[in-house]
């Protein structure tokens, strides 16, 4: 019977592969001030880059021969770094907000349900208007259709409708995202 290999698995490396790592014969070298210096010999442009105090990066590893460049491989991955955390905190996620109605809503409290929607939508976040039906309402859906129109109607300035009414069982749902 064999014994199974315990052997770790290859970590695979994130990022360019960099010096010693770059397999190819020749490579398309660009030095350090961005100066194309044509066709070299992987082991010429690596002494190259020694010489120079930096690394030897594999820019395009697709071309042939591919595209290497001469540059402080550490002060490049800070950078990124750097520019992915910036991207990070920028970026902003858009909540689904959910709205939760009856169809034979009084005029206050719809009034207050479009305040809520209005706040939301200056915020960036979309909004999910559930109408729930119960017992004998289920009979008069056309006040529920009413009342969704209405809404469509009274948010159209600083919303749109993403996803049209559907009924899922005894409610009906929309999804409205802002302009």
């Amino acid at each position: 019977m064999r014994r199974p290999n315990r052997a770790p698995p290859v970590v695979a490396k994130d990022g360019p592969r960099t010096n010693d790592e770059i397999r190819n014969a020749t490579v398309q070298l660009i030095d350090q001030n961005g100066t194309n210096q044509g066709t070299v010999e992987t082991i010429v442009a690596i002494r190259q880059a020694i010489e120079a105090g930096m690394d030897l990066v594999e820019i395009s590893p697709n071309a042939s021969p591919p595209v290497c460049k001469i540059m402080d491989y550490g002060k490049y991955k800070y950078s990124a770094q750097k520019k992915a955390a910036e991207a990070r905190k920028k970026q902003k996620t858009v909540e689904i907000k959910e709205i939760k109605l009856r169809p034979m809503i009084d005029d206050h409290d719809y009034d207050v349900k479009m305040r809520a929607m209005q706040r939301f939508f200056e915020e960036g976040d979309k909004v999910k208007i559930t109408l729930r039906y119960r017992g004998r309402e289920m009979a008069h859906q056309e006040i529920g259709t009413k009342l969704l129109d209405k809404i469509k109607t009274d948010v159209a300035e600083f919303a749109k409708v993403e996803q049209d009414a559907r009924f899922e069982g005894r409610q009906v749902v929309m999804v409205l995202a802002p302009r």
